[in-house]
């Protein structure tokens, strides 16, 4: 009899373990262990899916680790040919207590970014991000907050039929939240919480003694951004051993193109929204630093809701969420308490 060498392929879950470990710089993980209890991030999540693109050519956005989060789970995805589709609703933290809380993200980014702080948040309720639609480049991404907040209500509306709703928005994630939450109004729901996080519309919105003070705040920022701007494209190039710069690989500009997309409907969505009087009472967290935006959002939303409250919380408009978020987390346990009861 003949004998030929022959080498078995290793199955899905057996592929993915040495990257897990590598990734996350472990030296064992279980299938089943969770990518978030063994402290992953999102830039780690970016990390893992490069690699998976790298070593077994199926290109996946990073946000798609909050859907299949262990190795099991992510093994079984990709045993499907088929593209993953990521979800309008994608649950964040588990709870035991209706009714759930939804939360939306900012402009060009995704569910991923607010993992952390979804974490941290106190609650009996279960969390659910609301992730914007073409993150996994299968479908067109909406260019309206109209669209958007009908988008996700739909989605909404399938866990949820009927109030109290309780809605948390970050940045233009506000925005899609105030839509959904006048829509729910005007079924004739009652709207338990609405909480918005560093969310202001368009310039062209704000009142002009804001717009003269913002447009000077970022003329001043100007020169330092833009050599800020030149280190990190230093930074950013990398180099093969000959001195010639290192390009990404398809799979980075295919990813890089999705979330550029993205980018540009947020965009063109924040750029032509105009807000409507909410019947009822916003709660805002500002950032303490003020840089993209106007330092006084009671001057910019007062008269765009019945009642208005303001609180801050320490960093800038992205470290608020990213390294601040302790703080943020703090408050919205509370208000979902006061909100609760």
């Amino acid at each position: 009899m003949c004998s030929v060498n022959y080498k078995p392929v290793p199955s899905m879950v057996e592929a993915l373990l040495p990257i897990w470990r590598r990734v996350l710089q472990r030296p064992a993980i279980r299938p089943t262990d969770n990518f978030f209890d063994l402290h992953g991030t999102p830039s780690s999540a970016a990390q893992l899916c490069a690699e998976i693109a790298s070593e077994l050519g199926r290109d996946l956005p990073p946000v798609i680790i909050c859907t299949a989060p262990t190795v099991e789970s992510l093994a079984a995805l990709l045993e499907d040919p088929s593209p993953p589709r990521v979800p309008p609703l994608v649950l964040l933290k588990a709870g035991t207590e209706p009714p759930p809380v939804f939360i939306a993200h900012g402009l060009g980014g995704d569910v991923l970014g607010l993992c952390d702080l979804a974490g941290k948040i106190n609650s009996r309720h279960s969390i659910y991000g609301l992730q914007a639609r073409g993150v996994d480049g299968i479908d067109e991404p909406l260019s309206s907050i109209e669209e958007m907040a009908q988008f996700h209500l739909n989605a909404i509306k399938q866990l949820q039929t009927r109030g109290p709703y309780f809605l948390i928005g970050y940045s233009l994630g506000g925005l899609v939240m105030i839509e959904i939450a006048r829509r729910l109004q005007a079924d004739g729901n009652q709207i338990a919480l609405l909480a918005l996080m560093d969310t202001y519309p368009d310039k062209k919105v704000v009142p002009v003694v804001q717009r003269t003070l913002l447009s000077l705040r970022q003329a001043k920022r100007l020169p330092r951004k833009l050599i800020e701007t030149a280190q990190g494209r230093k930074k950013s190039k990398r180099k093969n051993n000959d001195g010639t710069e290192l390009l990404p690989n398809q799979s980075a500009r295919s990813t890089a193109q999705v979330l550029q997309r993205m980018k540009d409907a947020d965009y063109r969505a924040w750029r032509s929204y105009r807000p409507q009087f909410y019947r009822g009472r916003i709660r805002f967290v500002k950032a303490e630093i003020s840089t993209y935006f106007p330092s006084n959002p009671t001057a910019v939303w007062a008269h765009f809701a019945e009642k208005f409250e303001v609180e801050t919380v320490p960093g800038d408009h992205l470290g608020m969420l990213t390294t601040d978020f302790d703080s943020l987390a703090s408050i919205l346990s509370r208000y979902l308490s006061e909100a609760s009861t």
